[in-house]
């Protein structure tokens, strides 16, 4: 069995996971496409829910291509990735959507493990939340959207020569463990039952012994 000693890096999904943020996330899709029809968004919302791992900019598209049946373009998707950016950047600095138990794991240890967060997450917004939140320094770095997770974590892999047995990922939803299985790294599920069966390790709580077997 893996324990603490094995595990020497590990990566985080932000959304979900460190922030309480999928809840004012679907607010703000509600809000940058309150214009359009309702079912659609509701639609959105849906794959939203099911796909946190993946970025604004591929939902976005999402909407417009699958559920609109209309053509976008990349410039478009930034406008209304920019809006959407806005209304979380405006929210999500309040300290209290940080996921207490999960912050208190960060906190105590940040020093035992390189901690990185990989997230769906606009990269510029994701560090300017981190920032504002003040737990940027609990990180050896911050990665975010546009670039897909699973590029994100394999150019982590890469950047800081991390060995795959001593790396993992801890996530809420299938994308993180996509993203964690193609790159041959495992998987820690976080508070999604639907996610127990494909997790090395399923996590519902974190505490300090998480990593003990």
């Amino acid at each position: 069995m893996q324990n603490r000693i094995l595990i020497k890096n590990i990566l985080w999904d932000f959304d979900g996971v460190i922030l309480d943020s999928l809840a004012v996330r679907d607010y703000g899709f509600r809000e940058i496409f309150k214009d359009f029809n309702k079912a659609a968004v509701e639609k959105l919302i849906e794959y939203h829910s099911i796909n946190s791992g993946l970025s604004r900019f591929h939902k976005i598209r999402y909407f417009f291509n699958d559920l609109l049946g209309q053509d976008i373009s990349d410039e478009e998707i930034k406008i209304y990735a920019d809006k959407f950016s806005l209304i979380m950047r405006e929210e999500l600095i309040k300290s209290r959507y940080l996921i207490a138990d999960s912050i208190n794991f960060i906190k105590e240890n940040y020093k035992k493990y390189n901690f990185n967060v990989v997230s769906g997450s606009e990269h510029n917004e994701l560090n300017f939340l981190c920032q504002k939140l003040q737990i940027n320094q609990y990180f050896h770095s911050i990665n975010g959207s546009p670039t897909p997770k699973i590029e994100l974590v394999k150019n982590l892999l890469l950047k800081e020569n991390y060995k795959n047995g001593e790396t993992i990922l801890i996530g809420d939803s299938i994308n993180d463990y996509e993203a964690a299985r193609l790159n041959q790294i495992d998987f820690y599920g976080y508070r999604n039952p639907q996610l127990e069966d494909v997790s090395k390790k399923y996590i519902e709580k974190f505490d300090n012994n998480d990593f003990i077997d």
